[in-house]
C-alpha cells in the first residue's frame, strides 16, 4: 500500500524556492507546496514543517518571497532542499528585494509576499501572504512527480 508520502507524492506540482530575510540572516527552502489563495487581493500560500531548520524565520519574519523555478533550475532546487543556508546562497544570480528577501535572478516567476497569517496545521503551519510585488517571465516551469523533477509534457 506505500506511505501517505507515496501516495501524495502522485500529484504532479511544480517546484519553488522560498526565501525570506530574518535577523540579519538569508533562509531559503525548496518547497512544492504553494498555492493561489486569492485574486484580490493577491494572496498565495504555502508550508512549513514545524521541525524544518528554518521554521521560526520564516513564521516570525515579516515576509517571504516565493521564486517559482524553471526546468532549467534543478540543481538550484537541489541545493536549496540540502546543505546549510550559506551553501543554499552560494550563487552570483540573487538578487536582494526592497524588502530584504532574495530573489532568484532567472526565476519563471516571482511573489514578494507580507505575511498576513500562520495557521497551525498537523505537524506544519500554513503561511498565507500578501503579494506585495512579483514578475514574470516566458518560459516552462520545474515540476516534480513521484519524487522526480523534469518538465511536464503537456497533451
Amino acid at each position: 500500500m506505500g506511505s501517505i508520502k507515496d501516495a501524495m507524492s502522485c500529484f504532479t506540482t511544480g517546484v519553488t524556492v522560498v526565501t525570506t530575510h530574518f535577523e540579519g540572516q538569508d533562509w531559503g527552502m525548496t518547497c512544492n507546496s504553494f498555492n493561489t489563495v486569492s485574486l484580490e487581493p493577491p494572496m498565495v500560500l504555502w508550508s512549513v514543517n514545524k521541525k524544518a531548520l528554518s521554521h521560526r524565520a520564516f513564521t516570525q519574519s515579516s515576509g517571504y518571497l516565493v521564486n517559482i523555478l524553471r526546468v532549467e533550475q534543478k540543481d538550484l532546487a537541489m541545493r536549496f532542499a540540502t546543505g546549510t543556508q550559506a551553501e543554499r546562497f552560494e550563487t552570483e544570480h540573487l538578487v536582494r528585494e526592497s524588502s530584504q528577501r532574495m530573489r532568484l535572478e532567472h526565476s519563471l516567476a516571482w511573489f514578494d509576499c507580507k505575511l498576513e497569517r500562520v495557521i497551525d496545521v498537523g505537524d506544519h503551519h500554513v503561511l498565507i501572504g500578501l503579494v506585495e510585488r512579483f514578475g514574470s517571465d516566458s518560459g516552462v516551469g520545474l515540476a516534480v512527480a513521484q519524487r522526480q523533477m523534469g518538465q511536464l509534457s503537456l497533451v
